[in-house]
């Protein structure tokens, strides 16, 4: 049921990604030849005015193919490449703009039953702690930043100060006012009476109300697209490998995973859409990448290609850029390859 549930999940944000093309293209008076949900063959179409709709066998993907979305269609007034710049930014933006907000959303559906989270609010003090004095931190200082990277959540106090070398740049609201607290030395330590090694200080737990939940929801998802950032930062650094990513068959599995380790149904469910929406944002983040293909690239080029053709004072012709993401697919199609075959063998020996 839960391998049933991740493939109907992924076709939904497939789905919601191409919606925003679709929607966003025929509000700018774009003509769409065709809407598809999946790739290969076609289990379901239906011609309906202009567009073709259609539900394809395989849930990897879809489209929403735009009159002159790869080559100039001279004298047509409704093609892709006849609009002005702004709208084709438009159009490329809303897939990921709907992704997000599909994550948003679930995220705001599976807070919408919690009654209180952890702050980040300091309560109190292991006894012996030397962080707490009249230049350190305070009880009920709100830990603001650490090290440039804004706190949403406790969690993200031991995240970031494990980070470094132990000298933090912390920012604490104090009595409604932003306090810096340079170079600041933040370890862990041993404590009398307490097993393993701690900050030495608390936090506490806040009741939420219906606008704390929006908040909360929305701080996860700019959490979420710090984490893509953090993973992608990671592999460009070589903390990570190539085989460590997962594609759709990895994280089928581990959602499968996730609902058969929950208490209950009703607690899977719930695990499922936060790691869906969790999903959904870093699509929506991946896809903005300017690598060429994904709608990143084309972003990129459409401003690069503006930038040139105010120079020359001619157009730039619109296969040129069709070249550049037909060899950016090719090598993206060889990585999802060799992820789906990693994702294979581990499932296989796990």
């Amino acid at each position: 049921m839960y391998i049933l549930l991740a493939i109907l999940g992924f076709g939904i944000l497939i789905a919601v990604h191409e919606f925003g093309h679709f929607a966003a293209a025929k509000a700018c008076g774009v003509r769409v030849e065709e809407f598809s949900i999946g790739m290969g063959p076609a289990l379901w179409k239906k011609q309906k005015g202009e567009t073709l709709y259609a539900l394809r066998a395989l849930p990897i993907g879809g489209y929403c193919a735009m009159t002159g979305e790869n080559e100039a269609v001279e004298g047509d007034e409704r093609a892709f490449s006849s609009q002005p710049a702004w709208k084709r930014l438009i159009i490329l933006v809303a897939g990921s703009f709907m992704n997000f907000l599909i994550g948003l959303v679930l995220l705001v559906i599976v807070f919408s039953s919690a009654r209180a989270y952890s702050t980040p609010v300091i309560t109190e003090f292991f006894e012996g702690c030397p962080y707490e004095s009249a230049d350190g931190l305070h009880v009920g200082d709100q830990f603001y930043k650490i090290d440039g990277h804004r706190i949403y959540f406790s969690s993200n106090v031991s995240e970031y100060l494990a980070r470094g070398n132990g000298s933090h740049d912390i920012v604490v609201i104090r009595d409604g006012e932003k306090v810096e607290l340079k170079h600041f030395e933040l370890k862990l330590l041993e404590y009398p009476g307490e097993e393993g090694q701690y900050y030495g200080f608390r936090f506490g737990v806040q009741e939420m109300n219906f606008g704390q939940k929006l908040q909360y929801s929305w701080y996860c998802a700019l959490d979420f697209v710090r984490m893509v950032y953090n993973s992608l930062r990671d592999l460009f650094a070589g903390v990570v490998g190539v085989k460590d990513l997962s594609g759709p068959v990895g994280i089928v599995s581990m959602i499968n995973d996730v609902g058969q380790e929950s208490a209950g149904v009703a607690d899977a469910l719930l695990n499922i859409a936060y790691f869906m929406a969790f999903i959904a944002v870093n699509l929506a983040v991946m896809n903005m990448l300017p690598i060429p293909a994904l709608d990143g690239g084309r972003v990129f080029l459409l401003v690069v290609t503006w930038i040139i053709e105010r120079i020359i004072r001619k157009k730039v012709d619109p296969r040129i850029e069709g070249y550049i993401h037909t060899g950016g697919m090719v090598l993206l199609l060889a990585l999802m390859a060799f992820v789906m075959y990693q994702d294979i063998f581990r499932i296989v020996t796990k």
